[in-house]
């Protein structure tokens, strides 16, 4: 037994969970308070709440200001107006799908209500399988309430930031940085607050049926993990084709639907499956048979850590070391990712020397590992580092600081085509490291503590999450502003800061793009793991018929759905052209800018278009595992699962980079920032619509399939988890039939 006691982990976790939210509480009341005018009068319209009056450049009017309200007013109404659509599918979805893994669950044991010998503490009697059914789609159904939750508090908190954003930079670059990144901040603690408060209060609730049977308990905990991805996927998909179907009001709207809400219940699924995998193998490992509670809640108090971690490193940013120019943006950033993890790296150490016994087992394969607690904080620690790494590499590729974006830029100037190879090589080229680092994480991780190394691992990769979050949302944020600045005719000195700002949001979407991936990869694995143990497979081996054509057909999968995904902008992005073209003929004035666009149609255009065309995507990445499992059995599924772990990683770090580094280099010719770059401009010049066709090619790639992928990785590994038992039981038809 550790030091902590059972009763003081029971506070402690809740305790740093609202913590947590108390903080994102503060970060958003302090955003608000750019509303304030001065002297309202106690009638002020929310547009009129927005405006300011003295301001210290004298370079913009009340007009324009107004103007900038009445942007961030459509996008906020598009953006809900979306979500809320989305949202109606999604629920049919999750009520459809939670009735499935009641039934398939429910059929293993023909729906009876006695109890059983455990599957793994064969001594003892667990809960009857009916009961795992049960709240299994319980949990499902928590996990997805709880993604969708994050994913909208998000995208709120965003569109509320958009505009101060813009109006706080008329007063400087600092200003608007701070007010972008306290608003990312409320919903990193957001979510990290919100993620563990849930899992924590499912746990003790359903240990009031469960009692002493936590092998069940845990198990039914996997649909937690299922419920947030599932509600991610579509939520990436849909919004990344949403956000790249136009360059009006759509896109602005599209930024927050897919950037902020998609990502948001992203990693909220990572973080829900990294915990799962990790407290499913503890249950049937030492933790869970000598039922030490403390040991057993290690996932949940290194999340608690890390909330009180974030908070720390979020004062950095916003009081400590205050942004005065352009130079200094992409720095602080940085250093938030740097302080958060040497933070952590000492919070970790605290946490294994008062949470874990000195000596323990593990489940390994059907053997006991014997670890020891420094073991793990080297499991955890490696994750956390190889997260840096990602980061800091994924930054290198993508940032305009530096010679790949700059090389980028130079080829431009022969034109479209050199600009897609440089590009296309530089994705390539931006795997090498992250997959090294993945590697080095797995090896060792697993080396130490067998595959509960590896989910801890992934959960230290995600440890930082608010702080990962609050630097990822700046983007979008910042993005938007950039938009509204534009929208609204504001000053070229405005419109410079809210660029610089976008620039360095571009390199952070990418960075959080990176440590998504990551750490997909690191839960996937967890996850095989958990799912093999789970199934009764003794081995996998890839000689084996059954295994390798899962193996060579998993690793084309992600090809197919980067097919679907590409395939679907393209042609929501035609019909949005078209209409367009159709408004300039037809609307007498529009071309003048004397008339209004029907920006109306525009958007009804992308929502349509991107909830017709999510459905083929998620469907394959839904019913692969069933059809797999079902139909060819567990060994073949271990395979599908596997190829598309090795692939799948390798294509979304390259095709997130490539467009990222498309963008940038776009953006560093726009800025003229130097002499090489003011050679390459300005706008209008032969090398920037080569940059711009580059840019084009790369928005699919950055914001719709490679941000989707890493959520099929570990989709389809939880699913698998989740319905092992039934395939174990009844899987692999086919095969039977032969």
């Amino acid at each position: 037994m550790g030091v902590l006691s059972e009763g003081l982990t029971q506070v402690l976790i809740p305790v740093a969970a609202l913590i947590g939210l108390g903080f994102a509480l503060l970060q958003w009341y302090l955003v608000s308070k750019v509303r304030v005018s001065g002297h309202s009068g106690g009638h002020k319209s929310y547009k009129d709440s927005l405006i300011e009056g003295d301001f210290e450049e004298g370079v913009d009017s009340l007009e324009v200001s107004a103007k900038c309200a009445e942007i961030q007013n459509a996008i906020s109404v598009g953006a809900t107006s979306f979500l809320f659509t989305e949202y109606r599918y999604l629920g049919i979805f999750t009520g459809v799908f939670g009735v499935i893994i009641f039934l398939f669950l429910g059929s293993v044991k023909g729906f009876s209500t006695k109890s059983e010998p455990c599957t793994y503490n064969t001594g003892n009697i667990c809960k009857p399988a009916l009961a795992n059914a049960l709240f299994s789609t319980i949990a499902f159904l928590l996990g997805a309430l709880t993604s969708v939750l994050s994913g909208f508090l998000g995208m709120k908190i965003a569109t509320y930031a958009n505009a101060r954003t813009t109006l706080q930079a008329r007063y400087g670059v600092g200003k608007a940085f701070i007010t972008a990144f306290r608003s990312g901040a409320v919903m990193g603690f957001l979510l990290a607050a919100n993620g563990l408060l849930v899992l924590w209060v499912t746990i003790n609730l359903f240990k009031l049926y469960y009692g002493d049977d936590w092998e069940g308990l845990y198990e039914s905990i996997t649909g937690y993990g299922l419920g947030g991805s599932s509600m991610a996927l579509f939520g990436r998909v849909g919004g990344g084709i949403y956000t790249k179907a136009a360059d009006v009001i759509a896109d602005n709207v599209g930024d927050n639907v897919g950037d902020i809400a998609g990502m948001g219940s992203d990693l909220f699924g990572s973080y829900a499956e990294s915990s799962c995998a990790a407290l499913f193998v503890a249950s049937i490992s030492s933790f869970g048979v000598s039922h030490d509670y403390t040991a057993m809640s290690y996932p949940l108090i290194i999340s608690s850590m890390g909330i009180v971690v974030c908070l720390l490193t979020t004062l950095f940013a916003t009081d400590i070391f205050e942004v005065k120019n352009v130079s200094e943006i992409e720095p602080s950033l940085k250093r938030q990712l740097l302080i958060s993890t040497v933070l952590m790296t000492a919070g970790i150490a605290t946490v294994n020397f008062f949470a874990l016994p000195s000596e323990f087992t593990l489940f390994n394969f059907g053997t006991d590992k014997v670890v020891k607690n420094w073991h793990l904080f080297f499991c955890v620690a490696i994750g956390l580092w190889a997260g840096l790494a990602i980061g800091y590499t994924t930054e290198y590729y993508t940032s305009n600081a530096y010679s790949p974006v700059r090389d980028v830029a130079d080829s431009c100037r022969t034109g479209a085509a050199t600009n897609v190879i440089f590009g296309l090589a530089l994705g390539y080229k931006s795997v090498i490291i992250p997959i090294f680092s993945i590697a080095i994480a797995i090896y060792v991780s697993f080396s130490l503590a067998a595959m509960y190394g590896v989910s801890v691992a992934a959960l230290g990769m995600l440890s930082t999450i608010a702080t990962g979050l609050a630097i990822d949302a700046y983007g979008p944020i910042s993005d938007n502003a950039g938009g509204i600045a534009e929208m609204a005719g504001m000053s070229h000195e405005i419109r410079e800061r809210t660029d610089a700002l976008d620039a360095a949001g571009n390199t952070t979407a990418a960075i959080g793009k990176g440590f998504a991936i990551g750490s997909a990869a690191l839960v996937s694995l967890a996850l095989f793991g958990a799912f093999v143990s789970r199934a009764g497979i003794k081995t996998v081996d890839v000689l084996t018929p059954k295994v390798f054509i899962g193996l060579i057909v998993g690793a084309m999968l992600p090809y197919w759905f980067s097919a679907m995904t590409m395939k679907s902008v393209g042609s929501a992005a035609l019909k949005m052209v078209e209409e367009v073209r159709r408004q300039f003929n037809t609307i007498p004035g529009l071309m003048e800018g004397t008339a209004k666009p029907d920006y109306a149609t525009c958007v009804k255009i992308s929502t349509d278009a991107s909830l017709r065309e999510m459905i083929p995507p998620g469907a394959l990445v839904m019913l692969t595992p069933l059809i797999a499992g079902t139909f060819f059995g567990v060994e073949t599924l271990a395979g599908v699962l596997a190829g598309s772990l090795v692939s799948g990683v390798q294509v979304a770090i390259s095709a997130s980079n490539t467009g990222g580094a498309w963008d940038n280099a776009k953006k560093y010719i726009e800025a003229g920032v130097n002499e090489h770059a003011k050679a390459l401009g300005p706008k209008g010049s032969d090398a920037h619509k080569a940059a711009v066709i580059g840019d084009t090619i790369g928005d699919p790639l950055k914001d719709t399939s490679g941000p989707s992928l890493n959520i099929l990785i570990k989709l389809m590994a939880v699913e698998s988890l989740v319905f092992a038992p039934f395939f174990a039981t009844h899987g692999g038809i086919i095969f039977k039939w032969l």
